[in-house]
């Protein structure tokens, strides 16, 4: 079982004492532990000598502004991240302040529900850059050789535990490229069969007249049969890879075989008990193939007594990014390249992406932009164009068609260093139109 996950500790810095005093019971009150500090120089103090999640800073204070803790914090300290407060806001300091590293901004004054949100969103960012950056530490090694520390992954995993102490038939569903084989593999090396040979059998790719002896041994001559899947795979186990795929009359005589564990020997009807554990998988919906008269039922319930449904990557949370340093990383160790980094906003788009294809379609992106790149940064447009559009995608939520202009007509100014009238140019509007669009969204120098 995964264990606890600490608190997150923030750093709030302000030379105002209420304001100090507001966050920390806010944050306390979240499940947050707070530390407060009333100037930069302070702040930096504790940073030495405590790791800090997140530190939330105001822009102008005395001596050293909150621009400089940005800046120092940026420097020193990889996974902080910093999210900054302000009484005025304005373009060209949230320009200035993401430019330096800041995660987000804050105006003054604020909500306890807009607080939270912003820190909610800080954090995320600094987990997605963590996991990204392979910074999986604290989670425990990967069960079974298999990456994902995700809920439905962890279910998968507790599966495979029991599938492995028992010699019940076992049906693994799920998507194409989900990774049943690599589940198949897992269940029999980590049972008592694990020293026996493990039989991959392909339903699909193999002719049905040809996959009757491959099976089961030709009947003509009793020599056959010993080297018949079925005959190989004694005392281990077999696995029918997309067995919605088998005829009807191979289903009839697979069915046979788990009722009463033989094969035939002779053309004279000998036969030969066998001892395999038989492991299925499918991304074919077999019920609908029973009520179509494709799929036998008897042997539908015969081969579905352990199921196990492997989850699409879209549903595996922050394995995404672990799988992609770790894909990353094993191909530019094989081509003698240095590990590739992330940058934030590819990280945003591999998370939020929804992954038709699944592992395998990760695992192949990967090893494409180790081979192509010619850097060690992975950037957003490095990526393929279908799915850079999947930018502005967040936690799987589809936003509103105002929001998702906001926050580009922000990325375009940032990208013009607040140069109004180039963003205006850019977004195909007037300048007019954009101090309006500006007003709306609260920005006081729209002007």
């Amino acid at each position: 079982m995964p264990h606890k996950e600490e608190k997150k500790r923030i750093l709030v810095v302000d030379d105002e004492f209420s304001i100090l005093k507001f966050m920390e019971k806010a944050l306390g009150k979240s499940g947050y532990h707070a530390l407060i500090a009333s100037s930069v120089s302070e702040a930096i103090k504790i940073l030495e000598i405590t790791p800090v999640d997140l530190v939330i800073t105001d822009c102008k204070m005395p001596r050293m502004s909150g621009m400089d803790l940005i800046r120092h914090v940026k420097e020193n300290f990889r996974f902080t991240a910093v999210l900054m407060i302000t009484g005025h806001p304005s373009i060209e300091g949230a320009v200035a302040a993401v430019r330096i590293g800041a995660e987000d901004y804050l105006t003054k004054p604020f909500t306890v529900n807009e607080l939270l949100t912003a820190v909610r969103r800080a954090i995320e960012k600094l987990s997605t850059r963590k996991l990204g950056a392979g910074e999986n530490n604290d989670l425990s090694p990967a069960p079974y050789g298999i990456i994902g520390r995700s809920e439905a992954m962890l279910k998968v995993f507790d599966a495979i535990g029991k599938a492995a102490r028992t010699t019940a038939t076992v049906l693994i569903t799920g998507g194409s490229g989900t990774g049943k084989e690599l589940v198949a593999r897992a269940i029999h090396y980590s049972s008592s069969r694990a020293a026996a040979p493990f039989i991959p059998v392909n339903c699909g790719g193999i002719p049905e007249e040809f996959l009757d002896s491959e099976l089961f041994g030709s009947t003509r001559h009793e020599e056959d049969s010993k080297s018949s899947l079925f005959g190989a795979a004694d005392s281990g186990t077999i696995f029918f890879d997309g067995i919605g795929n088998l005829t009807h009359t191979m289903q009839t005589k697979l069915l046979r075989v788990i009722q009463d564990k033989e094969i035939s020997t002779t053309a004279s009807g000998g036969t030969r008990r066998v001892d395999v554990h038989l492991l299925a998988s499918t991304n074919r919906d077999l019920l609908s193939l029973v009520s179509s008269g494709a799929f036998r039922e008897d042997l539908y319930y015969r081969i579905n007594v352990v199921p196990i449904s492997l989850p699409p990557l879209r549903d595996c949370g922050g394995d995404i990014l672990i799988m992609a340093s770790h894909f990353a990383a094993r191909y530019a160790n094989e081509l003698g390249k240095p590990a590739p980094r992330f940058s934030d906003f590819a990280l945003q788009v591999l998370k939020s992406y929804p992954w038709p294809g699944n592992v395998r379609e990760l695992e192949n992106l990967m090893q494409s932009l180790v081979v192509m790149g010619d850097r060690d940064l992975i950037d957003v447009t490095d990526l393929p164009p279908h799915m850079r559009f999947t930018a502005f995608a967040e936690g799987g939520r589809i936003k509103s068609l105002a929001e998702i202009e906001n926050e580009y007509i922000h990325f375009v100014l940032a990208s013009m260093g607040g140069n109004k009238s180039q963003a205006a140019d850019i977004l195909g509007m007037d300048r007019k139109t954009l101090r309006e669009k500006l007003k709306k969204m609260g920005v006081v120098d729209a002007e």
